[in-house]
């Protein structure tokens, strides 16, 4: 069974950093691009960053030049660094995975929670 797990959640102030990470487990042929979105309260799921097997990135305009997205394919991990955090930031962040497996299909991770106070 695949599974899809998220760490590195918590509260920081604002101007502070936070590292997420997302490991994909389980029986697994190869994974294809991995990525983060959120979902603040109230507010629609968007895309954060993503990351393609070959290393080809993505960002939302909101986060470029603050948050970098990297992965470790032997660990089947992504992470996400983020800097120079804004309340705005503010929500639960959920990582996905494309991945080909017995069942392929986009995996999601039950989401960490991320507050920035100011």
């Amino acid at each position: 069974q695949v599974r899809v797990v998220e760490s590195g959640g918590g509260l920081v102030q604002a101007g502070g950093s936070l590292r997420l990470s997302c490991t994909a487990s389980g029986n697994m042929y190869r994974i294809n691009t991995m990525g983060w979105y959120r979902q603040a309260p109230g507010k629609q799921r968007e895309s954060v960053a993503t990351i393609t097997s070959g290393g080809s990135t993505n960002y939302a305009d909101s986060v470029k030049g603050r948050f970098t997205i990297s992965r470790d394919n032997a660990k089947n991990t992504v992470y996400l660094q983020m800097n120079s955090l804004k309340p705005e930031d503010t929500a639960v962040y959920y990582c996905a995975a494309e991945i080909v497996a017995g069942t392929s299909g986009v995996y999601w991770g039950q989401g960490t929670q991320v507050t920035v106070s100011s």
